[in-house]
């Protein structure tokens, strides 16, 4: 048997021994000459699976967007009063400090407002002061004057009543010397027919006559006293209606310091007016001066010689210590992204890659805030992925030598996880 067996395997042909292995039994030849070929590999294959998802995570940690810019505030300073420029002592792209003077407006014609108004002031003043002296004048005037009006019309008061009881006395004189009169009369005729009878003396009618003609001179006197005592009253009626005509001439001294207060307090309001005249004069010789209101770089848009008006914008600041990065990013990048988040921010211009956080996330994506906003009339609606502006703050001392400007392109990457 061990000879056919010889025999039979020398029959075999010989391509038999030259035919090539198949590809599972030279992998399972491969590792089994090299048996740590297996370890590498598994390692390989877990050590690719690692990176990938390390790479995954880390790819997924952030959002960028290369639609992103420096942006700040630029504030244009305008002429607040017209006039001629008369210098401007600052260059385009210029390093300006707070305070600086960066136009000047020829001052003289507003120096000469304000000289103006302030003499106007002083007048106005002077005038015031003037009334406020009159008022307690014109109050103690009136006081002495009304008392004695008063004063007066007691006494006229006094004095017709004296004439009236004097023109009593004379009328009651005259009605009793009148009475002696008529009994005087009567006898006297009594007596004349009585010496026409030869029954008196003639000594005794001339005594009678005598009587009759004193008596008539008595009632003549009596009615002259009579007529002087009405005179007198009617003297005493007119001294008492002239004091009472003074008086109520000098009862209108409240309303008369009234009044001189009344112009008091109208020539303090004009003070009050001219001061503030002289106020906005001032204002107007500041406003000769247009100053830097912060630190920044200027950009200006006037020259010596320009006649300048209200409003007119000379000189733009942009002050770079305060300076932001306004990122557009797509809002399907927005799921995760909240205030606070780290950003790294890489600037085109020099490289480098400054730190920050996000702000906040603009109220509307930038097609609304666009001067023309995109509307659909056609009714052909396609999406479109919107782009949201957020606001990215750069860090504490991120930008101290204040290289970033206005405009410039970033890329920022700001992490969500």
């Amino acid at each position: 048997m061990a000879q056919r067996t010889d025999v039979e395997e020398t029959a075999i042909p010989p391509e038999t021994h030259s035919a090539a292995p198949s590809p599972a039994l030279r992998q399972q030849n491969f590792f089994r000459a090299r048996p740590g070929a297996r370890i590498v590999l598994i390692a390989a294959i877990i050590g690719v699976l690692i990176l990938g998802v390390f790479a995954w995570r880390y790819f997924a940690s952030y959002e960028s967007t290369d639609d992103a810019q420096v942006d700040g505030h630029m504030m244009p300073l305008s002429a607040r009063i017209s006039g001629y420029v008369a210098s401007v002592p600052v260059d385009d792209n210029e390093s300006v400090r707070a305070g600086k003077v960066l136009v000047e407006i020829d001052p003289r014609d507003y120096q000469v407002a304000l000289n103006q108004a302030r003499a106007s002031l002083a007048d106005a003043q002077s005038a015031a002061r003037a009334l406020q002296i009159n008022v307690p004048i014109t109050s103690v005037n009136t006081t002495s004057q009304v008392s004695s009006s008063q004063a007066d019309v007691e006494t006229a008061q006094a004095g017709v009543a004296a004439a009236q009881q004097q023109s009593d006395a004379a009328v009651a004189q005259l009605a009793q010397v009148e009475a002696n009169d008529v009994r005087a009369q009567s006898d006297l005729a009594r007596y004349k027919q009585l010496v026409d009878k030869q029954e008196i003396s003639q000594q005794t009618y001339d005594q009678a006559v005598a009587v009759a003609r004193a008596s008539s001179a008595a009632v003549e006197a009596a009615r002259a006293s009579a007529a002087a005592a009405k005179q007198a009253i009617a003297q005493a009626r007119g001294r008492l209606d002239s004091a009472g005509a003074n008086r109520r001439a000098a009862e209108t001294g409240p309303r008369q310091v009234a009044s001189v207060r009344a112009r008091v307090s109208s020539a303090i309001a004009t003070v009050k007016q001219k001061e503030a005249a002289v106020e906005q004069a001032e204002l107007n010789l500041k406003y000769t001066k247009i100053i830097a209101p912060v630190d920044g770089v200027a950009m200006k848009s006037v020259e010596v010689g320009m006649n300048v008006q209200p409003g007119q914008q000379l000189v733009t600041i942009v002050p770079l210590a305060d300076v932001w990065i306004t990122a557009n990013f797509k809002e399907t990048q927005l799921r995760y992204m909240r205030p606070g988040q780290l950003v790294k921010i890489r600037v085109d211009a020099n490289g480098r890659t400054y730190n920050g956080h996000v702000d906040s996330v603009a109220g509307s994506s930038g097609a609304r805030l666009s001067l023309l906003p995109p509307e659909n009339a056609t009714g052909n609606y396609v999406k479109v992925v919107q782009r949201i502006p957020v606001k990215i703050l750069l860090d504490q001392g991120q930008d101290n030598d204040h290289y970033l400007r206005l405009g410039m392109s970033v890329e920022p990457k700001v992490y969500v996880k």
